[in-house]
This record gives C-alpha cells, sequence and structure tokens, in this order.
C-alpha cells in the first residue's frame, strides 16, 4: 500500500499530466507508435543513402517531406481551430499507417524507386500538416492550462525514449531482414496510438465565430498577435533559426556515418540513440521543473549551447566523442523545444492557440527543407564535418543577433520577464 502511494505520488509531482485519463490514452498510443516512428525514419535514410549515395539527394527527401508544412501549416491552424481535434488526429493518424505500410510494401517486394521515395515523403509531409498542428493544441483540452507544460515534457519524453529504442531496433532490422522490416512494423504501430484515440472523451474546442473577411485575414490577425507579443516573437524566430539550421541530423549523421567514420548502420543506430539518449534526459529535466512554467532565459540558453555542440560535431573525428556531443546536444535540443513549445501555448489566448502554434509547426517543422537542402548540399561540396560547422556557426550568429535586437528594445523590462535578473 505505501509503494503504491509513493508511486501515485511521485507520478503526481513530477508527472501531473498522466493523472489525466485521455492523456494516459493518447500517451501510451504514442509511446509504442514513436519507436517505429523512428525505425522509419533511420531506415529510410540509409535505405536513401544506399539507393543514391548522394547526400543532396537524401536532403531533397527531407525537403520533400517538409516543404508542405512551409506551404501550408498557417491554412493547418484555421482548420484545426473549426473541426474537433480528436477527428482530425484519427484521420491523420490512419493516413500515416498507409503510408507505411506502402512503403514496405515496396521496399519488401524489392520495386522501390528513389522517386517513389519522394512522392510519399512529400504525401506524409501534406499529412503531417494537419497533423502536428492539432497534436500540439489538443494537449490543452485534454490536460488543461495548469498542466500543459508537463504534457509538453512528457511528449518530448516519449519521442526521445523512441528515439533511443527506435534507432537500436531499426538498426538490428536493417543489419538482419532490410529497411523494409522497419517500415512494416511502423505501420503496425499505428494500430496502437489509434486505440489510444479512440479511447479519448472529451468536449472539443471548437471556434464557432467566423472572419467575415476570410481565411488570409484570420493568418494575418494570428501573425499580427504574433508579432506584437515580445515573448511570442522572440520565441519564434529563435526556434525559427534552430529549426532551419540546428535539427538536419537525418540528413548529417547518416553522411557522418557512412563518408567520414567509415562504418556501417549499426553505428548509425548507436549515434542516432546517442542523441536520443541526451534528449530523454532533457525531456526528464523539463518534466521534473514544468510546475515552474516556461522562462525566455531557457530557451536563449539552450540556443547557444546547440549552435556550439554543431560546431563540436563538425570537430569531432571519433565514434566516442561524436557520441558524446549528440548527447549534450540532444539534452539542449529537448530543453529548448520544449520551453519554446511551452512558452507560445501558455501566452496565447484561446482564440489564437490553434493558429500560434501552426506558425510554431511552419517555422520549426516548415523551414526543415530550407536546412535539408543547405546541409544536404554543403555535405556533398565539403563533407559532412564542413556542414556541421557551418550550420553551427550560421546558427550561433543568428541567434545572437535575435537576442541582441529584443535586449536593446524591450531593455529591462523584456529581461525581467524573461526571468534574467
Amino acid at each position: 500500500m505505501n509503494i503504491r502511494h509513493a508511486g501515485s505520488t511521485f507520478i503526481e509531482r513530477h508527472f501531473h499530466a498522466l493523472t489525466h485519463r485521455n492523456y494516459r490514452n493518447l500517451w501510451l498510443g504514442q509511446c509504442v507508435s514513436l519507436i517505429g516512428t523512428w525505425m522509419q525514419n533511420i531506415g529510410q535514410s540509409w535505405l536513401v543513402l544506399t539507393i543514391t549515395g548522394s547526400p543532396f539527394k537524401l536532403g531533397l527527401v527531407g525537403a520533400f517531406q517538409f516543404m508542405p508544412i512551409l506551404c501550408f501549416s498557417l491554412f493547418a491552424g484555421i482548420i484545426v481551430d473549426k473541426f474537433p481535434k480528436k477527428n482530425i488526429l484519427l484521420i491523420t493518424q490512419t493516413v500515416s499507417m498507409i503510408l507505411a505500410f506502402t512503403l514496405a510494401a515496396l521496399v519488401l517486394t524489392n520495386t522501390v524507386k528513389y522517386e517513389y521515395i519522394l512522392v510519399l515523403a512529400l504525401l506524409l509531409g501534406l499529412n503531417n500538416t494537419l497533423d502536428m498542428p492539432t497534436r500540439q493544441a489538443f494537449n490543452i483540452e485534454i490536460v488543461g492550462k495548469e498542466d500543459l507544460m508537463n504534457a509538453v515534457a512528457l511528449n518530448s519524453t516519449t519521442f526521445n525514449m523512441a528515439r533511443i529504442v527506435g534507432p537500436s531496433i531499426g538498426a538490428v532490422m536493417m543489419a538482419l531482414l532490410g529497411a523494409g522490416w522497419c517500415f512494416l512494423l511502423n505501420g503496425v504501430s499505428f494500430i496502437a496510438v489509434l486505440f489510444g484515440i479512440m479511447r479519448i472523451k472529451t468536449t472539443p474546442y471548437v471556434r464557432k465565430e467566423r472572419s467575415r473577411e476570410g481565411v488570409m485575414k484570420e493568418i494575418k490577425d494570428g501573425i499580427i498577435y504574433i508579432a506584437r507579443d515580445p515573448v511570442l516573437a522572440q520565441t519564434v524566430l529563435l526556434v525559427t533559426v534552430i529549426g532551419m539550421l540546428a535539427f538536419n541530423f537525418n540528413i548529417l549523421i547518416p553522411v557522418f556515418t557512412k563518408n567520414v567514420l567509415h562504418m556501417n548502420e549499426t553505428t548509425y543506430g548507436t549515434l542516432m540513440s546517442c542523441l536520443g539518449i541526451g534528449s530523454f534526459a532533457g525531456a526528464l529535466t523539463m518534466s521534473f521543473r514544468s510546475k515552474h512554467g516556461p522562462k525566455m532565459i531557457i530557451s536563449i540558453i539552450g540556443s547557444l549551447v546547440v549552435s556550439v555542440c554543431l560546431i563540436l560535431n563538425g570537430l569531432s573525428s571519433s565514434v566516442w566523442m561524436v557520441g558524446l556531443v549528440l548527447v549534450v546536444n540532444g539534452f539542449f535540443n529537448i530543453v529548448f523545444a520544449t520551453n519554446s513549445n511551452s512558452n507560445l501555448q501558455m501566452n496565447a489566448k484561446e482564440e489564437y492557440r490553434a493558429r500560434v502554434m501552426s506558425v510554431y509547426s511552419l517555422v520549426f517543422a516548415g523551414s526543415t527543407p530550407i536546412g535539408n537542402l543547405f546541409a544536404g548540399y554543403v555535405a556533398d561540396r565539403y563533407g559532412a564535418n564542413g556542414a556541421f560547422i557551418s550550420n553551427g556557426v550560421l546558427t550561433l550568429v543568428l541567434c545572437l543577433l535575435i537576442i541582441w535586437k529584443f535586449k536593446k528594445a524591450s531593455g529591462s523590462s523584456l529581461l525581467k520577464k524573461a526571468g534574467i535578473n
């Protein structure tokens, strides 16, 4: 009895979002599904690099997958506001499952071609354009504002637990059975999250009022709303830089493994797991401190440390050194992302929240095509080391400029609000 009570108290203190039944249903499903997603991520990257031998073509696949988010994310925010989010998630997760099974069938029947992978990446990107802001905005419906940051941190914990387990399983699968089985198991894993979503019972928030001036006016209003709030604006700009230049590991790590370290898919999976270990630790840290709420200073420090880690990655030449830097990088990646995500949701008014999170999806994932193409091009010309270093230097310079700009514009009042004494 005492052990059970102690466990319950620990969960209530550090993982209090799990006390909500609806959130538990979604979280448990994601625990399974995200492992499959990471298996597919590393399987697809290695498959493309094996078929083409080109870092740029691998970057092009990433660009195809994230380009729809860049083009249509702002429109997705309007849709998310006007339909029940549970229904939207059931549709998007089903589509993701079908696409995974399709890729598995192509690989297992030896009919896969690079062009087919590009098309499937584009379709997945279109689907994720709607899925991402829906999942972001759904959190507050099922846990409330008080437990929102804890839910975001737990989502990151799950995502990065999967980033540890998924690549490890995926690397073994690829070595023993081939990449096709990674895609097949990913398709099966969606059954868990679909079952969890169907068990959720909540009263959905649906914005009923209609703008007489149309969709473009609503998008414009959302952007103006963000621009007028210093916390939202600075957060969005920092997320843009980090999303574009610092989150290209799916492009650079396989190239680094193959062309710099001259290792196989097992080492690739290990390095991705190192990134996941750091990210998992970062997510747990944010979960434990979630009661204190998000602070701008955390995003600022996170962005600067991530920049330095990218440079160190480029200067490293051994598996152990790269793995160690990736652990640190992963930790601050998630500290930055979790704090920034929570900052936006906590500071946005309810009627603007879906639109704010659609902008978050736009700058965080939608900027990735530009970053993927840039990373792939630089890796093609100067190697993965050069790509890591150039991305790190650019990230550091741009983040410092943003920090200096807002410090100069807002002075001591913004610093006080950000938590800097």
